[in-house]
């Protein structure tokens, strides 16, 4: 009830005047049955744009971390994102990936859609990031379509760090149903799951038109942190 709430009532209008979306491509979104929205992530505001704009509902996977947060605004976070239809995903551990399938599974056993941003993190910088193996997993042991989706200009209207928009006009592009029955029982290929998700990722970038890099994105981002640190604090020699 109040997903739908803040859909067409509470969110949904305002997000519609502030970002304008136009959206292209919302044909290749399956009418019904489950299937795999996968998209690429470049601003907070993904996670409800998305949903604003489609017909049937759509369920994210997002970082439990958007759950957790203390005080009175952490509350108010977690009860919104659970409202808007977000199931928590723990991301540490060895069990992380596992358990964001299992979760991505139920909501497909169910028929609904799932939405999955493949990089597995925001990109930092505006570019397409390598996608991880989970959303090929999930294809093949649901037997369902992925829809490859593109956010263009949400980096630009909310980069990282920026809390409050800026009101601009952004483009949501859906292209075809990928098909992957010809893998089916092929889930457990490390080949073929890698394959299937550079298939998705360049469908991705095909719509998004984003520069890619061929490296996980959290990996970068800790990498930059790390010179960032040694800038700041240089290590000086002993003696």
């Amino acid at each position: 009830m109040f997903y739908y709430l803040l859909k067409y009532v509470l969110l949904g209008p305002l997000l519609r005047l502030v970002f304008r979306p136009r959206i292209e491509g919302l044909e290749h979104v399956p009418a019904s049955g489950p299937a795999i929205v996968a998209g690429n992530h470049l601003s907070f505001s993904d996670h409800f744009l998305m949903p604003a704009i489609l017909k049937r509902r759509i369920t994210f996977l997002a970082k439990a971390e958007y759950f957790t947060g203390p005080g009175v605004k952490g509350r108010l976070t977690a009860f919104f994102f659970r409202s808007a239809g977000q199931i928590p995903v723990d991301r540490s551990g060895k069990e992380a990936g596992q358990a964001a399938i299992r979760e991505g599974l139920g909501v497909l056993g169910k028929g609904e859609l799932l939405g999955i941003y493949p990089e597995g993190t925001r990109s930092h910088d505006g570019r397409l990031y390598k996608g991880k193996v989970g959303v090929a997993v999930m294809a093949l042991r649901a037997g369902v379509p992925v829809v490859p989706c593109a956010m263009i200009g949400t980096f630009e209207a909310q980069p990282p760090g920026k809390v409050v928009p800026h009101i601009r006009p952004v483009v949501i592009r859906f292209g075809e149903p990928l098909d992957f029955s010809r893998y089916a029982g092929m889930e457990k290929e490390k080949a073929v799951l890698r394959a299937i998700t550079d298939e998705i990722m360049y469908a991705i970038l095909s719509l998004s038109e984003q520069e890619y890099v061929d490296q996980y994105a959290a990996v970068v981002k800790a990498e930059q942190a790390d010179a960032k640190k040694e800038r700041k604090f240089p290590r000086t020699p002993l003696g």
